[in-house]
C-alpha cells in the first residue's frame, strides 16, 4: 500500500526563483538563506519519493477573481510551469500521477471534502521554489508531483482546523491506495509577511519560532489557532501558514525533526523551513 513517510514545510518566496534563475545564490544577500537547505537538498537525495503531494497557493496564475476554490486537486499528467508576467520559470514540467491524483479525490470527496478537481493547470512559484530549494535544478524533476491548491489569495481562506482536518483526510486516501508508493506530503508558503498596506514589510520572528516550535510538538492545538491571530501578528499574508497543517495533519501524531532553518529576510518575507519524518514503520 502508498504510505506518507515524510513531510517537508518551506516559504516559496517568488524571489528566492529568480535568485536561483539568475546564479545569484552566492551572492551575500542570499547565500545565507540557500546555505539552510544544504542539509535539505543531501536529504531530499536520499529520501527521494515517488510521489509527492505538493500543497500551495496559486498567485492568479491558473485562478483568478472569477474562480478561487477552496481546496483543488490537480490530476492531469503534466502540468507547464507559468508565465507570471516575466515569461516562466526555466524548470521542468511538473509530472503529475494521474492514477493517484483520482484516488484521492474520489477518497477525500467520499470523506466529506468538496475538493475541486482540476484537470489543466499552470503551477506557479508557489510549487516550482519549493521543488527548486529541494532538488536544485536538475534536466527533470526527480518524482512525481500532485498539486493540491489552497485559496489563501480571497477572502473568505480555510480554517487552520478545517487545513488540518484535510491532511487526515489525504492521509486516510494514500494509505488506502493499492500500489507500492512512497510518498511525501509538502506545505508551502509563509512565514510572517505583509505586502501592503501601512505595515508592508511586516515580519514577526517571534510568532513565526513559536509556530515552528509548535508544529513539531503541539500541532492539533496549534490548528485552532484563530486567523485573526495571524493577520494581527504574522500579517495579510501570514495566512498561508494554514496550509502547512494540512501537510501536518497528514502526519503521524508524534514525528521526528530532521531538520530546521529560519531566516530573515528573504525579499521582504521571513523564510521558514522543516522537514519532519514519521515515525511509524507501517
Amino acid at each position: 500500500m502508498a504510505k506518507i513517510s515524510a513531510s517537508v514545510y518551506t516559504s516559496h518566496v517568488p524571489a528566492i526563483g529568480a535568485a536561483i534563475d539568475n546564479g545569484k545564490t552566492s551572492d551575500d544577500y542570499w547565500k545565507p538563506l540557500f546555505a539552510g537547505y544544504d542539509f535539505s537538498k543531501q536529504w531530499a537525495a536520499k529520501n527521494t519519493p515517488d510521489v509527492i503531494l505538493l500543497v500551495y497557493n496559486d498567485h492568479a496564475s491558473a485562478f483568478d477573481a472569477n474562480l478561487v476554490p477552496t481546496f483543488a486537486i490537480a490530476t492531469g499528467d503534466e502540468f507547464q510551469p507559468a508565465d507570471e508576467g516575466w515569461g516562466p520559470r526555466p524548470v521542468p514540467p511538473v509530472k503529475g500521477h494521474s492514477a493517484l491524483a483520482a484516488h484521492i479525490a474520489q477518497s477525500v470527496i467520499q470523506d466529506d471534502f468538496d475538493l475541486t478537481v482540476v484537470n489543466t493547470l499552470d503551477v506557479d512559484h508557489g510549487l516550482t521554489v519549493p521543488l527548486s530549494l529541494m532538488f536544485g535544478q536538475p534536466e527533470s524533476w526527480p518524482c512525481r508531483v500532485i498539486p493540491v491548491a489552497v485559496n489563501v489569495v480571497l477572502f473568505p481562506p480555510p480554517s487552520g482546523s478545517r487545513c488540518f482536518d484535510l491532511g487526515k483526510a489525504l492521509r486516510r486516501a494514500v494509505d488506502s491506495f493499492d500500489e507500492d508508493l512512497d510518498v511525501q506530503i509538502w506545505g508551502t508558503g509563509g512565514m510572517s509577511h505583509q505586502l501592503q498596506g501601512p505595515r508592508a514589510g511586516l515580519i514577526n520572528s517571534e510568532f513565526d519560532n513559536e509556530f515552528l516550535d509548535r508544529l513539531v510538538d503541539d500541532a492539533a492545538a496549534l490548528a485552532q489557532k484563530p486567523h485573526i491571530d495571524y493577520v494581527r501578528l504574522a500579517g495579510s499574508e501570514g495566512v498561508e501558514l494554514v496550509m502547512w497543517l494540512i501537510a501536518r495533519g497528514a502526519m503521524d501524531d508524534s514525528v521526528s525533526l530532521k531538520h530546521r532553518f529560519y531566516h530573515v529576510p528573504a525579499s521582504n518575507t521571513a523564510v521558514g523551513h522543516l522537514i519532519l519524518e514519521n515515525e511509524s514503520e507501517d
